[in-house]
């Protein structure tokens, strides 16, 4: 699966992240990022891209890079900013035609496996696993090292809209309502 456009967006009446690609062969892949994933997941993420780019520059980067950490920050940054400078972020995500979705319904990631692959790209081995639902549901999505600087800034552009880092609740669309007496609910 090849990457055309990436979307990436919080959406405070699910709480919960958007993510979704439009593919190369005009299909559209779409999952949800809940924020216990999203919150580890970047860290992952960061320090995957960290090593990447400290080994992108040859012997001399990478041993400068393994001597000083505030070294390898930089050069992440560096290439970081160098990529997402030359990214189209200003046009508007286009879906494909309808009935093209690689599943009927978003998946709800549950799990997500990252393995380093050659020539600086990234796999996300991404599975949903659900009780209730038979079997899981599963994908590859191969990242460039371009499109991972962009699914970060993404992700992080989205975490930062959720407040999920702040501790404070996630904006609402809405003003909030007047706070009822609390309810007790029965099962029979």
């Amino acid at each position: 699966m090849h990457v055309h456009q990436l979307s990436i967006t919080y959406l405070p009446e699910q709480d919960r992240i958007l993510v979704r690609i439009n593919t190369s062969d005009k299909r559209e892949l779409q999952f949800w990022i809940t924020r216990r994933l999203a919150l580890g997941l970047m860290p992952l993420l960061e320090r995957i891209s960290t090593e990447t780019a400290a080994r992108q520059g040859g012997p001399a980067t990478a041993h400068m890079a393994k001597a000083d950490p505030l070294a390898k920050k930089a050069i992440v940054e560096f290439q970081r900013s160098e990529t997402l400078s030359k990214a189209d972020f200003s046009t508007p995500y286009q879906p494909p035609p309808e009935g093209a979705p690689i599943f009927s319904d978003p998946l709800l990631i549950t799990e997500i496996n990252m393995t380093p692959l050659a020539g600086n790209q990234l796999r996300l081995h991404c599975t949903e696993k659900l009780a209730g639902r038979p079997g899981q549901r599963t994908f590859d999505l191969n990242l460039s090292d371009t499109l991972t600087h962009a699914f970060i800034h993404l992700l992080e552009r989205a975490v930062k809209g959720s407040q999920w880092r702040d501790g404070a609740a996630a904006p609402t669309a809405e003003p909030a309502a007047p706070v009822a007496a609390p309810r007790t609910d029965y099962l029979n």
